[in-house]
This record gives C-alpha cells, structure tokens and sequence, in this order.
C-alpha cells in the first residue's frame, strides 16, 4: 500500500509498504480521508517525528479485515479511527503517567497511521460512524472531540461570553462547541482572512483582525466594558497567551487549547490582580468522542464552511500542504484522501 512515509528535515516521501493483516483481537480500517492536524504540523515544522513515522491521527474508513476474535465489528462498516475506550491497563500514557511530558512523547509511535492507504487498529479502538454523520464530516470528528474536551472542562456556563484566538479548525470548533454549549457570545480573533470569513460563517459574534485592531480595546468593548468570562487560547503562538490573560475579566478562566512550541512571554502584573484561573486542556477523552458525533449528526456543529474541494488532496500532494501550513492564508482545513 501507499503511505507517506515522514524522511526528516522536513520531507516526505510516498512510498509502497506493507498493507497491514489482522492479528485475532485486530481489524484493518482502509482510510477514506485523514485531516492534516496542527500538530503533525509542528512534528513537520520542528523536525520532531522520527524519521519513518507514518503520521495522521484525524481519520475515518471502512473495516476491509476483521481478526479472528473479533466480535463488535463487521468488514464493511464505517469508522473513525479512535475514541474508543481502551480495556483496564491499556490506557494511553498521556492519561496515566503523573508526569508526562508530550514534548518528549509527541511523535514515539511506531503504528501506521492516517496518512496511508489501510491502517491497523485493536478492535477497541476505533468507533462507528453513525447514519446521519458523512464520511467528510466524520473525518473532522477528532479536533471536534478536541475542542469538546476543552469547554467540558472550562468554566463556561449557560450564558457566558467567550472568545476564541485563533481560528484554525481546533478554534472554528472551540466557537461552535461553545454556542452548543450555553456561551450567550463567542467573539474570534483571526489574523488569515480565509479562516476569519469561516469564523464569521460558523456563527461568530464578532471577528477581529490582531494585525489591524487593538484586540484588548475591541473585546472589551463589546463585552460590556467588562472582558470575556472565558478566553480559550488556540492559537498558542508569540503573546496570545499574555493576550488571553489580558483579556479576560476578573475572576474569569484562560483555557490553553493550542500546543505551543516554543516560549510564551507572559506579564502577570498586568493581569493577575483580577485573580484569573488558568486552565490547560489536552487531546480528548472517549467521552468527548462520542459527543463530537453526536453534535455533528445534530447540525450543533457543521463542518461544511471548513471544507472545500481544493482542501481535499491526494497523498502525493501532502509536502505540499505541509509547507502551506506551516503560515496558512487560504487554507481552513485540508484533508488527505489516500
């Protein structure tokens, strides 16, 4: 099978590898389409994936094999490739060791993954697509779980006004997860205008542009001269950490949902005599999975204005993508179809 194999130093190649067959307790999902994450571009941007990595964690299909102990799943049926609960001592390090560090962790797999054309998973891993959920729409299914995770375990209440810095998918989520939440407002700061008119779309009560206007003078102004309850940062890059503290008002909660690389410069003195709370929000549960489903087969969220056809690329063309990426102007989500 194809799979684009990560080379190091920033390069991919496509090349002919295994196509992976079941072991007894193993099915074999053929993928239909794999999201590009931010965070397979950082492992791109920061030469951090370990030459050989086959990447892509945001992906659906369909089971083509099925092992001879398996009993939940049928070759033929659709799937996403995880949110499903792992049994008692399978849990993943992320959500068991007390001192992880995802830096050093990022990128340590040696499973094939999305960006390939079959991919193996053990029977408990992955989850069924339901009816009314498109293969389009599923494949977007893991960033939304994401940003369910991050306002399941912020403070917002019903009626609370939110923003969200930066409009990426994971932010484009944040702002519709939050609506289906209860925020009375979510107000977006974007910079790239493909993603602030996608914001606008999805239901934006107000979009600022940080290179044109003072994003601090502009929020505050339209939440009542009092600042926002809760900023979900989700940009996570140069002062946006500093800016959501700035932004938000007294006794309110910074949620950090992006995954910053490289240093944030933060002033308390500016901010902390509101006594702020801060709250980090990493990955998802199998929980927050099943509520991304939900929401999407619902229309509580809709993928539609994030996709276009010039996002839909073959594998050949994912060096490409990478590189656009890495600084995106048009791009709002683009997607592998293998």
């Amino acid at each position: 099978m194809k799979a684009a194999v990560y080379k190091g130093n920033k390069r991919f190649e496509i090349e002919e590898i295994p196509t992976p067959a079941p072991g007894p307790n193993e099915v074999v999902l053929r993928i239909k389409y794999c999201a590009i994450c931010g965070t397979d571009v950082h492992c791109f941007l920061y030469d951090v994936a370990p030459p050989g990595t086959v990447m892509g964690h945001e992906y659906c299909g369909t089971i083509t094999a099925v092992g001879t102990d398996v009993s939940k799943w049928n070759v033929g049926d659709r799937a996403v490739g995880g949110g499903g609960t792992a049994p008692p001592g399978r849990e993943p390090a992320i959500r068991t060791d007390p001192r992880i560090n995802y830096r050093e962790l990022a990128s340590t797999t040696s499973s094939v993954r999305g960006y390939a054309e079959y991919t193996l998973l053990q029977e408990w891993e992955p989850l069924p697509i339901p009816e009314g959920v498109t293969d389009e729409m599923a494949s977007l299914c893991e960033p939304c779980a994401v940003a369910v995770h991050a306002v399941r375990i912020s403070q917002l209440k019903l009626g609370d006004q939110a923003v969200v810095l930066g409009a990426g998918p994971i932010g484009l989520f944040c702002l519709q997860v939050a609506k289906a939440a209860g925020a009375s407002s979510v107000i977006v700061s974007e910079p790239a205008p493909a993603r602030a008119e996608t914001a606008r779309a999805l239901g934006a009560d107000a979009v600022v542009d940080p290179t044109s206007q003072n994003v601090e003078a502009e929020v505050v102004a339209l939440t009542d001269g009092l600042g926002p309850k809760i900023v979900f940062d989700c940009a996570g890059l140069g002062s946006t950490l500093d800016q959501a503290f700035n932004l938000v008002r007294r006794g309110g909660q910074v949620v950090l949902v992006a995954v910053p690389w490289e240093p944030m410069p933060v002033l308390a003195a500016d901010w902390m005599a509101r006594e702020v709370g801060f709250q980090t929000s990493f990955g998802s549960h199998p929980d927050d999975w099943r509520v991304s489903l939900e929401l999407l087969e619902s229309g509580q969220v809709n993928v539609a204005p994030m996709l276009s056809e010039e996002g839909f690329i073959p594998l050949e063309d994912i060096q490409e993508a990478f590189e656009a990426l890495v600084k995106p102007t048009t791009q709002v989500q683009m997607v592998v179809r293998p």
